[in-house]
């Protein structure tokens, strides 16, 4: 089960790490959208989307039958670039994802938000939440981890918590980095290419590094551009023009080694680079969309995560029953 699913990044992720899912909640209705057109009840894999509000939620109709309860809980609360009002957010929705834990009682916990929950300033906070989950019978992990580390063409860090019951934690381990990082160039150069513009291949050779975090403003401030003014000159040194979003890529006669003139992500792009599939559609205007591809989890960062937290849950399971160990779990 997963709360503040945003536009499925999690979800998918956890959908590759062999998780099913009996609810995917979600209030932003465009963000419902997108999960609705990707993994709706008309697709070869359906979720089961809530678009609700998590105070209104009840959990105890699954108590009990749930192997993980996951989201992303907003993140405004501990973000550098907000207030850092902390538990006095009124945006802070861990009191929410703490009650539905209760009622529903699931094996594994996977919380992921910003790194700025890490902060020192927020320890009692951070302690809080551990006491809480202690007291409820689970043993919690956490750490800050780079998107980039997993095969991301970004280095998007976030804090990733995990609780386990007690008699699974034993099993539980962090996973590995992969073995290489994805650079911007090789992961965009087929769609920068694909309208003729004859620079895709300079530009791809040239954008051989990790892109900055994409960040896709909330619903009070930012439009649809790649960030602040730090992070669009980051992206001005990877051959793109930072401050809006394309409709799509350059043509045939887009300009070719103009440093004044540089081409624009898409959505499509800027979706890739959190690593969906290309082919992930996007509900809403450009903004609305760009703000979903902004804020989102990246899905390989997830499955390695999911795969994780799998493993405890198969390792507690009896191996002599290959049917048990074989199935798959439930989120």
């Amino acid at each position: 089960m997963e709360i503040c699913a945003g536009a499925g990044g999690q979800a998918l992720g956890l959908e590759r790490a062999g998780f099913t899912h009996d609810a995917v909640v979600e209030i932003d209705k465009w963000a419902a959208e997108t999960l609705r057109l990707n993994r709706g009840s008309d697709t070869s894999h359906p979720w089961n989307v809530l678009e609700m509000d998590v105070h209104n939620l009840d959990g105890t109709q699954w108590r009990d039958q749930i192997d993980l309860f996951a989201g992303g809980v907003p993140c405004p609360p501990f973000s550098i670039a907000g207030k850092q009002l902390g538990a006095d957010d009124e945006r802070d929705l861990f009191p929410q994802a703490l009650r539905l834990i209760e009622e529903i009682n699931p094996r594994a916990v996977m919380l992921e938000n910003v790194k700025g929950l890490a902060q020192k300033r927020f320890d009692n906070y951070r302690n809080q939440i551990i006491e809480r989950l202690t007291a409820l019978g689970y043993r919690v992990f956490w750490d800050l981890f780079q998107a980039a580390d997993y095969a991301v063409p970004q280095l998007r860090p976030r804090f990733i918590l995990v609780a386990l019951k007690n008699d699974l934690a034993m099993h539980f381990s962090w996973p590995e980095p992969s073995a290489h990082q994805v650079h911007v160039g090789p992961a965009l150069h087929h769609l920068m290419a694909a309208r003729g513009w004859p620079g895709a291949d300079e530009w791809a050779r040239n954008a051989a590094a990790v892109a900055p975090t994409l960040v896709g403003g909330s619903k009070k401030h930012g439009g649809a551009d790649v960030g602040p003014t730090r992070a669009k000159e980051a992206w001005k040194k990877l051959g793109v023009k930072g401050t809006s979003i394309a409709e799509e890529a350059p043509g045939p006669d887009f300009p070719v080694d103009d440093p004044d003139i540089l081409p624009r992500l898409t959505v499509q792009m800027g979706g890739v680079i959190q690593g969906f599939p290309e082919d992930w559609k996007w509900a809403g205007g450009k903004t609305a969309q760009w703000r979903q591809v902004g804020n989102a989890f990246p899905p390989p960062v997830a499955e390695a995560m999911g795969l994780a937290v799998k493993q405890a849950l198969l390792s507690s399971r009896p191996t002599n029953l290959n049917e048990e160990v074989q199935a798959p779990a439930s989120a």
